[in-house]
């Protein structure tokens, strides 16, 4: 399904399923901590939606069997909540969605567990601000090149390696929505979108080398080098001068 305008009252339901989902997002920033575990804050997060009255997007998706995706250190992204305890000096993405009377958003961000190395706290502010960059260009007759040659700008003066085989997409209807944003482009190329669609732009962003695996769980995507990667993603209303962020606070 390619992203559409969405309508007044499309747009009344997704900005609440958008504020559930980035007050869910912060309580799970609070509790983040060296000795908390991926499980407890998956079975927070589940708890807190369901306090809200929203539904998770992301459980049953194609299969995947969990509330949120949780990706550390070197997990790209799609991680399954597991075990493991996080550690001084890790990052750890969380990528959640959830779905309001029908109308979905999709919000990650990559937090900072404890005291991280300098070059990894560069990694994590390069991405924040390269999806920063994506929606400040964001305004109705926008192509997805004009977004993606804006995120790589910023990726590119650090020389970090741009995922490529994973995109941004449009959002609302479905999690998954035409047409696909890349996190590298040419500017005046792609698709145009027009004020009133709502879309996701998500860097994902490597320390080393862009190369990615799928692990054996067939879902969690890692980086080939081993190295860490960083992931943030916001969904947006695109309007005729600017952009409306839906997932935040």
């Amino acid at each position: 399904m390619q992203t559409r305008v969405k309508t007044a009252a499309e747009l009344i339901n997704q900005r609440e399923s958008g504020r559930m989902l980035a007050t869910v997002m912060k309580v799970l920033e609070d509790m983040i901590a060296p000795g908390v575990s991926e499980r407890e804050l998956a079975d927070a997060a589940a708890r807190e939606l369901k306090a809200l009255g929203g539904q998770p997007a992301f459980k049953g998706y194609n299969g995947f069997p969990d509330v949120i995706c949780i990706s550390t250190n070197q997990k790209v992204v799609h991680g399954i909540p597991g075990d493991y305890v996080l550690r001084d000096g890790d990052i750890t993405s969380l990528d959640f969605g959830v779905i309001y009377k029908g109308m979905i958003t999709d919000h990650a961000q990559t937090f900072e567990v404890g005291n991280v190395s300098p070059q990894i706290h560069q990694l994590v502010l390069t991405t924040k601000r390269s999806l920063e960059a994506g929606i400040a260009v964001l305004r109705g007759g926008v192509r997805t090149g004009d977004i993606a040659a804006a995120v790589e700008a910023v990726i590119n003066r650090q020389g970090y390696g741009i995922v490529r085989e994973l995109v941004g997409h449009g959002v609302g209807h479905e999690l998954h929505e035409g047409p696909d944003i890349p996190n590298y482009g040419r500017a005046n190329t792609g698709v145009q979108l027009q004020a009133g669609m709502t879309i996701a732009i998500e860097p994902m962003v490597n320390l080393g080398g862009d190369g990615v695996v799928i692990e054996s769980d067939q879902w969690t995507i890692s980086t080939a080098d081993g190295k860490p990667s960083a992931h943030f993603e916001h969904t947006v209303l695109i309007t005729e001068d600017g952009a409306e962020i839906l997932t935040e606070l």
